[in-house]
């Protein structure tokens, strides 16, 4: 069983629920949560069928732990800025180590259902976009914020995004940075339903159980054929996403985040 102080795992017969679990710091992920995320779908039981991703506390997640952008670090985690500045080729292929937590689970044969309230921003919406299907609060609000830090957003989010409400919009959320609200959300796509913050887990068991209806083998089937339909390969797109995130950190690390 993977364990990581911020993310608890548990399994009632064919279905594995994900939950981050540090909402005193609203869900902040940091890069050993994305290689416990990771780990787990890589190592998914095959008889799970279906996944759940939430969240405790008030927001699914905030992104990035800020602390991630200290020159010294954060205690217990790999120093992405000492990291960006030695070297673009191996922070590209350290970004990719990372990006498994969010792209893994379109891979796996269990459908992956993201319940989220609250925000999701940043490392949060793309953790979100890593799932099949959303059920989202009426209070959710998606944001991309790492332009206006000067980066991308480079956890597999860039392919699903643009796949589901098309690439004028998906680059206007990246570059404005603004929230997607619950309305927009399920008019969008990025989300199947929106319902009440006191329905949310109620309404996920709901889907989930309407899931397990289904035979096994034909939805097994149906997501390699939907995933099979989508015009962008998220493998080649991950890999655009780590070169251009190297790139931009490694100017950033070495004083020159400009021109």
């Amino acid at each position: 069983m993977v364990e990581h102080r911020s993310l608890k795992i548990h399994r009632e017969d064919a279905v594995l629920r994900v939950t981050l679990a540090n909402p005193a710091q609203r869900n902040a992920q940091t890069p050993s949560l994305w290689k416990a995320l990771g780990e787990v779908a890589r190592t998914l039981d095959p008889d799970i069928r279906v996944v759940i991703i939430d969240a405790e506390g008030n927001d699914f997640s905030a992104g990035l732990h800020l602390d991630m952008f200290r020159a010294d670090g954060m205690e217990g985690e790999v120093n992405l800025m000492q990291k960006a500045k030695a070297s673009e080729t191996e922070f590209a292929e350290l970004i990719a180590e990372y990006q498994r937590g969010f792209t893994a689970w379109r891979e796996t044969d269990a459908i992956v259902v993201a319940a989220v309230q609250g925000h999701a921003i940043g490392a949060g919406f793309q953790l979100a976009l890593g799932a099949d299907l959303r059920v989202v609060s009426d209070d959710v609000h998606f944001a991309m914020r790492e332009v206006s830090l000067g980066m991308i957003p480079d956890l597999g989010g860039t392919a699903p995004l643009t796949q589901t409400v098309g690439y004028s919009r998906a680059l206007e959320i990246c570059l404005t940075g603004r929230f997607v609200e619950a309305q927009e959300a399920v008019g969008s796509g990025l989300a199947s339903l929106a319902v009440p913050r006191q329905d949310l887990a109620a309404t996920t068991d709901q889907v989930v159980a309407a899931l397990l209806e289904a035979p096994a083998p034909a939805v097994r089937e149906m997501k390699k054929l939907a995933l099979a339909a989508t015009l962008t390969p998220v493998s080649e797109q991950v890999t655009n996403e780590a070169a251009a995130q190297a790139r931009l950190l490694h100017r950033i690390a070495a004083g020159s985040s400009k021109g």
